[in-house]
């Protein structure tokens, strides 16, 4: 078996997805046509009002960095599509600092005198940081893609949670929470994510790992997240209720890796932890059934059915309604969220100090820097067929970014549009 194309009839309407060998038939006999690249669709050019369509569920497992997607038939558990979401809110992070400082440093020399005016923005109510809302926004984006090709009837999305609360300081509730199941699993889940899923002490992996505090409780440690890390068996007996200065004293360079991580929060934790329920909100907002699970579901789920994890594994399993899966030829799409580019009128140099001129036109003879196009290059020195990522110019003559490499000097004439620009850079 391998990964279904999706279908839409003449009108438009999502019909069920098809193996590859009746698409690469339906397209030799002209029967079909592409209509999409990524995901790859084709559209029927005759109308099918008959056809009977399977209801189809659309799985998320939202993540800081990387989010999972599986379209999921109910009836016999087979993954028809499957994506993984790379976001970049980080990067937007990072981009905002970057201006923030360039435009702090701009009017301290042009108007060092002006009022601050920090004062006189109000937030709307549910109002999230930008790094925070992309990705929401991705996500909606792709449901919204992914409705109109495939009979998507109800939707999963796993609810991600760690009481940063409750881990930080544990008599903020009552003695039968702190105790409970829930804020060990919590505690543990965090902290496999903040300790890469090694021993701290020897780095080892793929080995059943210990809760084990940093500053011993014999000598006064508390169970506090901070005083928190894991580590194998061995270096937990070997440790004991030694001080890990004395533990760690011929190896200064870890205890000091570890000293330091110990204070670090979970960025990535805190970020699915603040946008999980305004996803929630924005699914619901589509009218589709949403069914939520939790991260221990998801986990049983595919500790069950012996599956690895990945990001779109994660996402088939998410939810009570998870069937036994069918996964065998399945291959994730690899989705980057890129943006739109910059809309600085100027690049700077190391210092914030304006350097080069940006052009304000975007488009040159019908094509945009990031479009993915063929050339077919029939004379002069670079004869040859090229497709990947262009970048543009004025002068007609582009680059384009291929798999063996760059390729400079193209002329516009012998581009065609594979697929244009829509702020997301895919591996098949």
């Amino acid at each position: 078996m391998m990964s279904k194309i999706l279908v839409i009839d003449q009108d438009k309407r999502p019909l069920n997805p098809i193996h590859p060998a009746r698409a690469r038939q339906l397209l030799s006999h002209k029967k079909a046509a592409i209509f999409r690249r990524f995901p790859f669709t084709l559209i029927l050019k005759e109308s099918h009002p008959d056809a009977t369509v399977s209801e189809l569920r659309l799985k998320i497992d939202p993540g800081a960095k990387h989010t999972g997607i599986a379209l999921v038939n109910d009836a016999n558990g087979e993954v028809v599509f499957a994506a993984e979401l790379k976001h970049r809110g980080f990067a937007i992070r990072d981009a905002l600092t970057s201006r923030r400082q360039l435009r702090r440093s701009r009017r301290n020399r042009k108007t060092r005198y002006r009022q601050p005016r920090f004062l006189n923005r109000t937030r709307p109510k549910g109002w999230l940081a930008p790094s925070l809302q992309s990705r929401i926004d991705n996500i909606k984006t792709w449901v919204k893609r992914l409705r109109k090709f495939a009979p998507i009837s109800a939707i999963s999305q796993e609810l991600v949670r760690f009481d940063m609360q409750l881990m930080r300081n544990p008599e903020v509730c009552g003695k039968e929470y702190q105790q409970g199941t829930l804020a060990g699993y919590e505690t543990r889940q965090y902290l496999l994510e903040k300790w890469s899923r090694q021993c701290a002490y020897c780095g080892i992996k793929d080995v059943p790992l210990q809760i084990e505090h940093i500053h011993p409780r014999a000598k006064g440690g508390t169970n506090s997240i901070t005083n928190l890390t894991l580590s194998c068996e061995k270096c937990n007996l070997k440790k004991g209720t030694k001080n890990i200065k004395d533990f760690l004293k011929k190896d200064p360079k870890r205890l000091e890796k570890i000293l330091k991580q110990s204070k670090q929060t979970l960025a990535d934790a805190a970020a699915v932890n603040t946008t999980r329920f305004a996803l929630l909100e924005a699914l619901k907002a589509t009218g589709l059934p949403v069914e939520t699970g939790s991260g221990g579901l998801t986990k049983f789920n595919r500790q069950q059915q012996g599956l690895e994890k990945t990001h779109w594994l994660d996402a088939a399993c998410v939810g009570i309604s998870t069937p036994k899966l069918i996964i065998k030829g399945v291959k994730p799409l690899l989705i980057t969220a890129s943006g739109y580019g910059s809309r600085q009128s100027c690049r700077t140099d190391k210092f914030g100090f304006p350097s080069r001129y940006v052009p304000r036109n975007k488009l040159h003879f019908g094509f945009q820097t990031g479009d993915i196009v063929k050339a077919v290059v029939t004379k002069g020195k670079k004869v040859g067929r090229y497709l990947g990522r262009i970048a543009t110019r004025s002068s007609g003559s582009f680059n384009i970014s291929t798999k063996k490499g760059l390729v400079q000097g193209i002329s516009h004439k012998y581009c065609k549009h594979i697929h244009k620009k829509d702020g997301y850079g895919y591996i098949a």
